[in-house]
Formats: structure tokens, sequence, C-alpha cells
């Protein structure tokens, strides 16, 4: 059997810095993902942490969000409980040797683990082992799994490299978009530094979809950049990346199950 640390490692989700905007007119202000936990009792928890300057908040099951303020934060680690509903819930985090990017998320050297009626339902980060040093006894771990995530950015220009997992049996893929203006312009998108789509004249084209293969899974890439041409001071893009559940099915909005890892990038233009 599997010793209780080696299970930690294998479940916590590491951040690798690659999800942030690498141009140097824009930058991330927000972050959001959203996890689905399976607990031992088979209840079906969601959880939403976002992360944003100097604070981060975490919901889970679309309740009203407890947020952590930046003045604990500053303390770089703790422990925060709160009660939802009939849950008793802790968070524990240590951010003493994290390093940051341009997301407003830590990179690496952190851990951030939430706690619900004695179970861990979620694991987050690199330092599993100083994380197993906090607590006193063995506590079962939920399966969960990062089921969306939306990223913010702001920027005169759209440049963003991420990552993302399309499929349980799937692998981590650098995702880089890239916009060019004026009469020239067009959208590229590339996994693993490799041209997937490209469209031209997206003055024209600015709202449209494209299917791509990711790890043989058909994933759509959907665009609106209307708001961005058009909007003025105030103009957004917006950018989804979502699995189907085969080619022949109808694109995904008219699905009735949920399938996969969805990925949405909000693109706000700044003067």
């Amino acid at each position: 059997m599997k010793d209780f640390a080696t299970c930690f490692r294998e479940q916590a989700i590491e951040t690798t810095g690659e999800s942030a905007v690498t141009d140097t007119s824009a930058h991330a202000r927000a972050t959001t993902s959203i996890f689905r936990a399976r607990l031992c009792s088979g209840e079906s928890v969601v959880i939403n942490l976002t992360w944003s300057t100097n604070q981060f908040f975490i919901g889970v099951n679309d309740g009203p969000a407890t947020s952590i303020k930046a003045e604990l934060l500053r303390k770089k680690k703790g422990v925060h409980t709160f009660n939802i509903s009939s849950s008793s819930i802790s968070l524990l985090w240590d951010f003493s040797a994290a390093r940051y990017g341009p997301s407003p998320e830590p990179i690496d050297g952190f851990y951030l683990a939430l706690i619900i009626d004695a179970e861990i339902a979620l694991l987050l980060g690199d330092q599993t082992e100083e994380f197993l040093k906090t607590i006193n006894e063995k506590l079962p771990m939920a399966d969960f799994s990062l089921q969306c995530r939306r990223e913010q950015v702001t920027g005169r220009s759209i440049h963003s490299i991420t990552k993302a997992k399309f499929g349980d049996a799937g692998k981590v893929h650098e995702i880089g978009m890239r916009c060019r203006d004026g009469k020239e312009a067009e959208l590229l998108v590339s996994i693993d530094r490799k041209k997937v789509v490209h469209v031209e004249k997206l003055n024209w084209n600015f709202r449209g979809n494209e299917i791509i293969f990711v790890d043989g899974l058909p994933v759509d890439v959907m665009w609106d950049m209307h708001g961005w041409w058009f909007g003025g001071f105030v103009g957004h893009a917006v950018f989804l990346f979502r699995q189907r559940r085969k080619v022949e099915s109808r694109l995904w909005l008219e699905e009735r199950e949920t399938v996969g890892f969805s990925l949405l990038i909000q693109a706000f233009r700044s003067c």
C-alpha cells in the first residue's frame, strides 16, 4: 500500500508559472479555478478559487464566497476556519517561500489545502511535505479535479501563454494566443508552440469557432472580439477552449452533460 505522503504528492496540483500573460503591455489581474471534489460520503463539492491582487477568495458549493483579506495574507502562512451549512471548513496555507510572476497566483514554493469535515477536499502547490507537517493525523483525501479555469487580462494588446489539460488521460499543454491589430489583423493560437488556429482579417471575422484536436480529443476554440474592436475604452474580448464529447456531436453548448475541462480567457483593453 502506498504511504500517506506519496498519495498526497500524486494528488496535489502544482502550478507552473506559465499561466500568465507574457506580453509587456498586458498583465493578468485575476484568475479563477473551479474544482470538483467527491468526498468519501459521496457528496460532490464545487470549489471556486479566485486570485486577485493581494488577496484570494474561496467559495464552496457556489455559496457566498469567503474572502481572505490582504492583511491576513501578509502573514505569509496561516489557518482560517469557517462554516457553510452544516460543514466545518478549514483553509491552511503557507506562501513564505512562494514565487510570483505576472499572474496574481503563486508560481511555486507554496501549499494551500482545504479541509471539509476532516477530509482534504483540495490540495494545491508543490510544498506537500510542509503541509503534512502541520497536521497531526492522517486525513482521507477526496478525489478532486480542475473543471474550469478563467483568466482576466488587461493590456493594449492580447498575448497570452497558459497551460491546460484536456481529458483525464491527457497531458498538460502550453496554449499560446496572440492577436495582431491593424489592417492585417489576425488571431494565432498554438498548442505546445505549434500553430493550430490562424484567423485572418480578424476585424471582419471577429466571432468564430474552430475545432482542434488535443491528445486525440476534439476541442472547440471560440472567440468573440466584437467588444475589443468596437467597445471603445472599455472593450473586451473573450476566448474559450472547451472539449467536445465526440467530433460528430453538436457544439458543446448544446450538450446536456458537462464534459472535460474548459479554459476561458477574458481580455480587457486598457488605455
